[in-house]
């Protein structure tokens, strides 16, 4: 495995700095504008549109992107302490877990319990509401960490590009 990884250094470091951008890029749009956006429309509105954003996130494109960086970053964060004698292996190792645990882990500790919570509210009731506005916040809250941790790990991975 790790002569396989030796000979497809740049490509397995490139697709992740790639993967992590991306999904930095979902994560800040997310941020910056659709549950703002979300929030702004009545609770069985917002609830009955979040539930359908969810399950069309679900899909092979998006969750090959999400995943296959994961795997990569579970690669390099691998290689770079068999390889820790190299120049960039820190910022591999960094960038890997930044990855790893502020956007895949913090996925799925954080964001898909709430989303799994959100999937069974009844949107015409008022604990619905409650619970809509309790996930608005903490489910952005949870989603700025994501948006910062994939950036983080697209930077790292991407100053490895330059060796």
């Amino acid at each position: 495995m790790l002569q396989f990884i030796q000979q497809h250094d740049f490509a397995l470091k490139l697709f992740s700095a790639l993967g992590c951008g991306l999904m930095a890029g979902v994560f800040f749009a997310f941020s910056t504008f659709v549950m703002n956006a979300l929030a702004r429309l009545q609770p069985k509105q917002g609830i009955t549109a979040m539930q359908s954003i969810n399950i069309k996130a679900i899909n092979p494109l998006f969750i090959g992107i999400f995943l296959g960086t994961a795997a990569a970053c579970v690669f390099l964060a691998g290689s770079s302490l068999l390889n820790w004698y190299q120049p960039h292996a820190v910022y591999l190792l960094i960038g890997s877990l930044f990855y790893l645990v502020g956007t895949l882990g913090v996925t799925i500790l954080c964001n898909v319990p709430l989303n799994d919570a959100l999937a069974i509210a009844d949107p015409d009731s008022a604990n619905g509401a409650s619970l809509w506005a309790n996930y608005l916040t903490n489910w952005t809250m949870w989603n700025h960490i994501r948006t910062i941790s994939a950036l983080l790990a697209s930077a790292a991975i991407t100053i490895t590009l330059h060796e």
